[in-house]
């Protein structure tokens, strides 16, 4: 009778090209970094220190547009740093990627910011440079002022979707159908380096885009790269179990972490995959030390330089509401968003760990450092334990580490928590090999061909090559 092999726990490192990502405030506490954040060398740091700790991948956030929602104005989200300035996440996998060998690197890009023709350029051209390691996280945007910047009207929750699904389309068609495996020949003596007629017109024409061209680049190791989401309404939810590989959940509490495991998982089900081909993420925030003493001391401490007021500014603009009209004691239940959807039904169906309501307080109290996931505080025991019992009660598969002070938090686990977790034979020793992909599922560098985007490759039933009319080739 053989032993049952135990769940293996697999971490992010969740960070963003700002100075204040989900910690206001943070950056004045001593030895915190991010005020760095315009240095190719900090950057550099971190992903050195996310390989020491064997991480998947750096998980890096983005917003094109500013926190304005709360008061009405961006005053205080520039006052406070909140995610402004925030510089462009796309280059830093290619810096990181230099001083690397195995740490995959997730870049955010919203769907409504980019055509998807030079878009599809930029993924291919990170997934050569970094040599597979590329993961993209596609958002649909939830922030007003970025609209406004782009001249282009906000469109309702649900429509943003409706754009995504083409703009997937269009990608799938670039990335997986536009080139064949042997399109490039590299003949010496003719001197042709590739076979024209194996690279394909992709002939899209739908409501949103028309790319009838080719894809620009020849094919890279993982053709696709890895696709995160993290949509938690349910047009978001489908539209994730229908792309990603990789999906990131931010439940406040243990029991509602449950329901939002389960919740991914019957929905992979829904759109006919397989409900363990998408590794789910927790977002969480870890604060360690040698002790549990120690580790509360640290936590204490932190809490001293949050700043409530850029709080209020990020949790604005997640729910799509001006919190300021909102009184501290108030119930969270009436808010109407267009924004995260997904968040707004959360409050109404949880209470906090300690069973309160979810009022502004709580909110502020709970969401001051590492934002809205959850937070655990304590030694490497007591904080393995719980991250063991979230992966096995809840049936999710990792964690997506929000900083309090960065690099701080991350050499925190590195130091304490991953030897802990190795010690009980729960979290790699060593990499996998090969791309991203493969170091994720162990099953290639490709999408799988029960994969929607696999539908779009030559001779798939969803492509709509088109190489004749209007391309100067003969019939």
């Amino acid at each position: 009778m053989g032993t049952k092999t135990k769940k293996q726990i697999r971490f992010n490192a969740f960070e963003m090209n700002c100075i204040t990502h989900l910690s206001p405030g943070l950056w004045r506490y001593p030895n915190d970094e991010s005020l760095r954040y315009k240095d190719i060398e900090y950057w550099q740091n971190i992903a050195k220190i996310a390989e020491k700790g064997l991480f998947d991948a750096i998980f890096i956030a983005d917003v094109l547009g500013v926190y304005d929602l709360y008061q009405n104005n961006d005053i205080n989200a520039l006052a406070h740093a909140v995610q402004t300035p925030v510089n462009d996440p796309v280059q830093l996998a290619a810096i990181c990627a230099a001083v690397t060998k195995n740490l995959g690197f997730g870049i955010t890009a919203g769907v409504p910011f980019e055509h998807p023709f030079p878009f599809a350029r930029r993924l291919s051209t990170l997934d050569h440079l970094t040599k597979g390691r590329v993961g993209w996280n596609i958002v649909t945007g939830y922030l007003p002022s970025a609209n406004k910047n782009m001249g282009t009207k906000e469109l309702p929750h649900d429509e943003r979707y409706e754009v995504a699904d083409e703009y997937m389309e269009v990608i799938y068609k670039l990335l997986e159908g536009s080139w064949e495996d042997d399109a490039v020949i590299l003949d010496r003596q003719s001197g042709k380096f590739a076979n024209a007629d194996k690279i394909h017109h992709i002939g899209h024409k739908g409501k949103y885009f028309e790319v009838p061209g080719i894809h620009v680049c020849e094919p890279s190791l993982q053709r696709t790269p890895v696709l995160f989401q993290a949509g938690n309404s349910p047009r978001g939810l489908q539209f994730a179990a229908q792309n990603a590989e990789a999906i990131f959940i931010s439940p406040m509490t243990k029991e509602y972490t449950k329901t939002a495991v389960k919740r991914v998982r019957e929905a992979l089900i829904k759109a006919g995959r397989d409900p363990y081909s998408a590794k789910i993420y927790v977002l969480a925030c870890v604060v360690t030390d040698q002790t549990q003493r120690l580790a509360e001391a640290k936590y204490k401490d932190l809490l001293r330089y949050v700043n409530e007021e850029g709080s209020l500014v990020l949790n604005s603009g997640w729910l799509g509401e001006d919190l300021s009209k909102y009184n501290l004691d108030q119930p969270l239940t009436q808010i109407k968003s267009n924004a995260m959807l997904g968040k707004v039904k959360e409050y109404t169906h949880s209470k906090t760990d300690d069973g309160k309501e979810w009022t502004l307080r709580e909110l502020i109290k709970v969401g001051g450092i590492g934002a809205l996931g959850q937070k655990i505080i304590g030694g490497a025991k007591e904080v393995a334990d719980t991250l063991e019992e979230l992966v096995n009660e809840a049936d999710a598969d990792g964690f997506n580490l929000a900083y309090a002070t960065t690099p701080g938090t991350f050499e925190d686990i590195v130091e304490f928590i991953v030897p802990e977790l190795q010690k009980r034979g729960v979290y790699q020793e060593e990499y996998a090999q090969g791309t991203l992909r493969n170091k994720l599922f162990g099953k290639g560098d490709r999408l799988p061909n029960s994969h929607r985007g696999a539908k779009y490759r030559v001779g798939g039933e969803l492509s709509s090559i088109n190489d004749y009319a209007n391309t100067g080739r003969k019939y």
